[in-house]
């Protein structure tokens, strides 16, 4: 499908791989959800799917990045290996005029598979309330961290809000109701209804922390890349303006000053794993373990999709 919106086949390939990524690994939010508002988004001139990034090099660590409107996964990828091709110990890419990332978890782990941490920054449009606030004044601002190990690679793929807007949509679109904490109404009163909370905001995660969390992520993307903040945050979740969040990523590499660091960071997952089980639990858990669980058994009995996600996708073609 878009391939027949106009993509090349490079770029749909890398596109529609993200979407099934996030189904996979159980992130619908992530996934054949996003296909709409995409192909939308292409109709209307605001994405370029034959667009590549170019790169001027402040130094040779750091380069600032004109995604020129292109595919989100086309320029993520694209940025991850020209990092790592710097063979820096640290390389930092600040990334604008770009589109939607997806999940980022798959653009660390690629890092990862290469021997080097990845950090990823990213700005979203102002859903988040403030802490002691109503009003959705500050985005999502997600984070991705992978850290290779000798066997698979932690990876951190999270948001500063207690929930994505994403999901918050998926939810609202079958029907299910949110959990206490995740959202606020058009009031401001916390609420569980998946409908009223897309009309209000999405609460920080941990309370002031994720708060604050959140705003330093927000003022670190803007300041780096020169994109805007807060409300002036628009075009990954809308079909009506261009994008003007910004991206931040880093490729490090340990192993620059430490070759063992890789058995190092596995024995210490592995002890953490191997830790005493709290009652009614059956293991531990970390970052990236349930992710790849959910992937393994998908790739073997199938996607569960949603049948109104599934509607919707069938209605593109008609």
């Amino acid at each position: 499908m878009l391939i027949a919106a106009g993509a090349p086949a490079h770029a749909a390939g890398m596109q529609a791989e993200l979407l099934v990524e996030g189904d996979l690994r159980g992130h619908h939010s992530h996934g054949l959800q996003r296909l709409p508002v995409l192909l939308e988004r292409m109709r209307r001139g605001l994405i370029d799917p034959a667009a590549h990034p170019s790169y001027r090099w402040a130094s040779p660590a750091f380069a600032l990045v004109d995604g020129h409107h292109g595919f989100g996964p086309v320029i993520g990828y694209d940025v991850v290996d020209t990092l790592l091709a710097r063979e820096q110990p640290v390389a930092v890419a600040a990334i604008r005029n770009g589109n939607h990332l997806g999940m980022l978890a798959p653009y660390v782990e690629r890092t990862a598979s290469a021997g080097a941490v990845g950090v990823i920054l990213t700005t979203s449009e102002a859903l988040v309330h403030p802490w002691g606030g109503r009003r959705p004044m500050v985005g999502t601002n997600p984070i991705g961290i992978a850290v290779p190990t000798q066997d698979e690679p932690f990876v951190l793929d999270m948001s500063t809000g207690a929930i994505s807007r994403g999901k918050v949509l998926h939810h609202a679109l079958v029907g299910e109701p949110l959990q206490p904490g995740w959202a606020v109404d058009a009031a401001g009163e916390p609420t569980t209804d998946a409908a009223k909370a897309v009309d209000g905001a999405v609460s920080p995660f941990g309370g002031p922390k994720g708060y604050a969390l959140g705003l330093a992520f927000e003022l670190l993307v803007a300041s780096l890349t020169g994109t805007e903040t807060g409300e002036r945050v628009l075009g990954t979740l809308d079909t009506e303006h261009p994008s003007t969040k910004g991206d931040l990523f880093m490729v490090l590499r340990p192993a620059a000053l430490d070759a063992g660091f890789r058995a190092r960071m596995g024995i210490y997952l592995d002890e953490v794993r191997a830790s005493p089980l709290a009652r009614g639990n059956r293991r531990i858990d970390v970052p990236g373990d349930r992710a790849r669980r959910e992937r393994t058994e998908r790739l073997a009995s199938g996607v569960p999709i949603d049948d109104e996600v599934w509607k919707a996708a069938q209605d593109l073609l008609s």
